[in-house]
């Protein structure tokens, strides 16, 4: 019942976000997926991911007899297209061999290896399905929000030491190389969470059943509540707002070389092709899931895990897509999904409903203080920096305690009725 509600929500919001795509005049992320069954993808790599969610509901060799048939249509795609000169691109068999998998499940296999198989392709779908929601967002908050918040955010940054003018010029002298490694690592984010993933989803086939909880269900949760503050908190980044990629509509071209001037801010109009997509970070959210789930695979992982975190941090604060404030705003809105759903999967208790709650206060205050004190905020940074740092911090430790009870087992006494005074007896009822 659960995964049927879940579904049929998934449906539903997928299906708004076409008619509202489609009123806008672009394809929606229903239309758009269906077009690369037949058209180049986008992007490859995330449909090959895809395939491998799916495939490890199978036996290795049906997981090769997967990949063995992706490729082989893969091929056939591209020699159709080569000759009728239309645009190439890997991806459309793996798509291909994930909806064979479905039709698999539901006509040829009983019980629990159908529903192991189709819970198999529904995580695949909904990964992919959930990037194409996100460009649908993208579209919509450049459409709806045309006043932008980037003078608020850029005026609270202050207190951190405006770090994304900071790193910026340090990107810049790090050259091409150092550009190419971080602009690698910022694109294929979902690429490293697939590998994560497939590490802790590797014995599924085999104990027929999936974990409680796993980084596909963050990377989803993440991905289907953080579009919903762009409208809430629209923000283009100190590149547009302040730099030459913001053309006529940037209020000067400053970033990264001359921070920003403090004075009182107000909203700013802008383009609407931009998306507003700054608060939270997504991409910082996403890459602390990664680090967080990566710290229960082997050492490869871990190091891997935390060099993926430092080069996102880097590269969304070096190529000037977001703030400093909107990083830390990304790490707690992290934490307090990551602490739901873990509450969720294990069974709610107080220690998770404070921890939860706690996160969603701190990250409820973040936004209300870059919204409402960031001039307070700018004049007293040696008071307001350090705050913001103690909120990331208090957020951050009682995450760390209250995950490491719940994996040691330690559970908190609890009083289960009346205290009995000596002498006295208690009356059965």
């Amino acid at each position: 019942m659960l995964w049927t509600a879940a579904v049929g929500s998934v449906v539903a919001f997928l299906i708004a976000l076409e008619f509202l795509a489609r009123h806008y005049g672009v394809l929606g992320p229903v239309t758009d997926q269906v077009r690369e069954v037949v058209f180049a993808p986008k992007s490859w790599p995330l449909l090959y991911g895809c395939l491998a969610l799916a495939a490890i509901t199978l036996p290795w060799r049906q997981r090769f007899l997967a990949l063995g048939a992706a490729l082989g249509i893969d091929l056939v795609f591209l020699l159709v297209r080569w000759i009728c000169g239309a645009q190439q691109n890997f991806g459309s068999g793996a798509l291909w061999v994930v909806l064979a998998c479905g039709v698999i499940a539901v006509t040829r296999r009983t019980g629990r290896d159908r529903t192991l198989l189709l819970k198999g392709v529904g995580l695949g779908l909904l990964l992919v399905a959930g990037r194409k929601a996100g460009y649908t967002w993208l579209f919509i908050t450049s459409e709806t929000r045309l006043m932008v918040l980037d003078q608020y955010v850029a005026l609270a940054d202050h207190a951190l030491g405006s770090p994304s003018w900071v790193v910026g010029r340090l990107v810049r002298a790090s050259g091409t190389v150092g550009f190419h490694v971080l602009e690698y690592v910022y694109i294929q984010l979902a690429g490293a969470a697939v590998l994560v993933s497939l590490y802790q989803l590797r014995n599924v086939a085999a104990e027929g059943r999936f974990p409680r909880h796993h980084l596909v269900r963050t990377f989803l949760a993440i991905g289907a509540l953080g579009p919903a503050f762009y409208l809430l908190y629209p923000v283009v980044g100190p590149i547009y707002a302040y730099g030459a990629d913001g053309g006529v509509w940037a209020m000067a071209d400053l970033w990264p070389n001359t921070p920003t001037p403090t004075g009182l801010p107000q909203p700013m109009p802008f383009d609407g092709i931009t998306p507003r997509n700054c608060m939270p970070s997504l991409h910082t959210a996403w890459a602390t899931a990664i680090f967080i789930h990566s710290r229960q695979g082997p050492r490869w992982m871990r190091y891997g895990g935390t060099f993926w975190l430092a080069a996102t941090l880097t590269v969304t604060l070096g190529f000037g897509y977001h703030y400093g404030a909107d990083l830390i705003a990304g790490v707690v809105f992290t934490l307090t999904i990551e602490a739901a759903l873990r509450a969720q999967a294990r069974g709610w208790d107080r220690s998770a409903t404070w921890l939860t709650g706690y996160g969603a206060v701190v990250f409820a205050g973040l936004l209300a203080a870059y919204r409402y004190l960031p001039v307070e905020m700018a004049a007293h940074p040696w008071a307001a920096g350090p705050l913001l740092l103690l909120a990331l911090g208090s957020v951050i430790r009682l995450y760390v305690r209250t995950t490491r009870q719940w994996e040691s087992g330690f559970v908190p006494a609890q009083r289960t009725g009346p205290a009995v005074r000596p002498g006295l007896s208690v009356p059965a009822p």
